[in-house]
């Protein structure tokens, strides 16, 4: 008997072999068979969608959960536009706080204000207490006075705005966060994407790096799978500096390895150990991704996180010691030193299957995607950030370089993997939303940015179906409606296929089912 039949649905199954269902049966939270296999079969629940539309639940292959939540929680000085209206924020913000806390502000972008803010007016009305603005790229912050005391003399040179490995050093002075805050803030963001019919996540770096929480942050995703309280699937990616060196093992081959030799596949169907994070470069919104030619305007090309040397060798460690790598590369400058590190890689110890995948990849020189394809690499994108930044993105870029950004089409044509995400909460994490993008390639403002990077709606719900799949290694369990697969789906009140492309982004979400357990009453 099956557990589950769905009935009376357009089922959109991204499986070649049969594209289109209208019956699905579900037996212990997987896909046991299509149509005229299960229809006949007597099953304890029949459910009619009454001709709703069917896809596989979608993946969204790089999210910030943990931060997400928090910030969810956490005062905001979005959208303002005036330093006073920021600073009436932060006054606020203060009050509630006894003196010599932390203050934690979310939402702080300079291109709303005309400029950074600085140490001396947070000072005006920090009261003492430490004040910790997060940009919204999470690649910089600006910090008063009371935070700058506790650290060494030069990041006063900014003014209050710290970048990159700057911003990590006042970070790791307010970590950790507790558990129990990290579980609430996760669950959070997770019923979140729940509603917006994602049912995995790739979490892009817990314990170290840029965007850690806590040295021990895994247990707070532990946490909730014990207590039955994590929403979705969630695969973990493990910052590249927690990787320690074990000399001991020279003779297998790898110098640098997590405790205890775990590394990407450990775990389970709902809570597993991911690819190895690793930063090669910042941001495009606070001018920080690593470019080989200045941002329009300036004199500035970005920066690397860290020495090109050092940087080449962690991704070689994390190649050799068995880990699949997801490098941070936005700049293609970071992107040259990526390619370079990881066709090093190979040369060492090949590993055809390996499923090294850039993250970002924002902007890409033609002369670069054929060593995309080579080296068998999965570009993971974020769609959504042309739709909100891509006005300020292209002027900063300037005409020749704004078509490559976030590609669609060149990915494709090279035989290269494009894997859809959000980045959250860096934009809006609707993938409705950034596949109504990757077929128009218009910004909100109605501008074109690089209309020859478009691709077809079926080739957009590919790259957060299947495409996330390969990403994150699930092909044998996920990304298609296929049977023997998990029962994860979503149910749309239309199907993207057949709506006018302007529409896909305002579809709305019916269902999700995780398991074949439907989730709308949980969200």
């Amino acid at each position: 008997m099956l557990s589950t039949r769905l009935t009376n649905a357009h089922v959109v199954t991204m499986d070649p072999a049969h594209p289109v269902a209208h019956d699905i049966g579900i037996w212990r939270g997987r896909i046991v068979g299509l149509d005229e296999a299960v229809t006949g079969l007597p099953a304890r629940e029949v459910v009619d969608l009454q001709g709703a539309t069917v896809l596989p639940g979608f993946i969204d292959s790089h999210v910030h959960l943990a931060w997400t939540g928090l910030k969810a929680a956490t005062p905001s000085v979005a959208p303002c536009e005036r330093i006073e209206d920021v600073l009436a924020v932060v006054a606020r913000a203060v009050a509630d706080k006894p003196p010599g806390a932390w203050v934690d502000i979310a939402g702080y972008d300079q291109r709303a204000l005309g400029r950074h803010l600085t140490a001396v007016e947070l000072d005006e009305v920090g009261a003492g207490r430490k004040v910790f603005m997060l940009h919204d790229s999470g690649h910089g912050c600006v910090v008063n006075s009371a935070v700058l005391d506790l650290l060494p003399a030069s990041a006063a040179d900014g003014g209050g705005f710290l970048a990159e490995s700057a911003m990590t050093a006042a970070r790791r002075l307010r970590l950790p966060y507790s558990q129990e805050e990290l579980a609430d803030a996760i669950e959070r963001a997770g019923r979140q994407c729940l509603g917006e019919g994602i049912t995995a996540c790739a979490e892009a770096g817990i314990g170290g790096g840029l965007l850690g929480h806590s040295p021990v942050e895994a247990g707070a995703y532990q946490w909730l799978r014990d207590r039955g309280r994590l929403p979705l699937r969630v695969q973990l990616m493990a910052a590249g500096d927690t990787l320690r060196p074990v000399a001991a093992h020279a003779d297998d081959g790898f110098p640098r390895a997590l405790d205890l030799g775990l590394r990407t596949g450990f775990g389970d169907d709902w809570l597993s150990v991911g690819a190895l994070k690793i930063y090669t470069d910042g941001g495009m919104m606070a001018r920080t991704a690593a470019l080989t030619a200045p941002y329009v305007g300036t004199d500035g090309i970005g920066e690397l996180q860290d020495s090109p040397e050092a940087i080449t060798d962690l991704i070689v460690d994390g190649h050799l010691a068995g880990w699949q790598l997801a490098v941070h590369a936005i700049g293609d400058r970071a992107a040259d030193l990526a390619l370079d590190a990881l066709e090093r890689a190979q040369g060492l110890r090949p590993r055809p299957d390996a499923r090294h995948r850039i993250e970002h990849a924002g902007l890409i020189r033609p002369d670069q995607l054929p060593r995309f394809a080579a080296l068998g690499l999965s570009a993971v994108v974020q769609p959504n950030f042309l739709r909100y930044f891509g006005d300020d993105y292209a002027a900063v870029m300037g005409p020749e370089r704004a078509p490559w950004m976030y590609r669609g089409r060149g990915f494709l044509d090279h035989g290269v993997t494009l894997v859809g995400s959000s980045d959250r909460p860096v934009t809006d994490g609707s993938p409705l939303r950034a596949v109504q993008f990757m077929v128009e390639r218009a910004s909100l403002s109605g501008r074109a940015i690089g209309p020859d990077e478009a691709i077809g709606v079926q080739e957009a719900l590919y790259a957060y179906t299947v495409g996330g799949a390969h990403a994150c290694r699930w092909d044998d369990r996920a990304g298609s409606l296929t049977p023997g697969k998990r029962a994860d789906l979503v149910v749309l009140a239309d199907d993207p296929t057949r709506v006018e492309t302007s529409r896909i982004g305002d579809i709305e979400v019916l269902d999700t089912y995780v398991d074949g357990v439907p989730t709308a009453g949980r969200v």
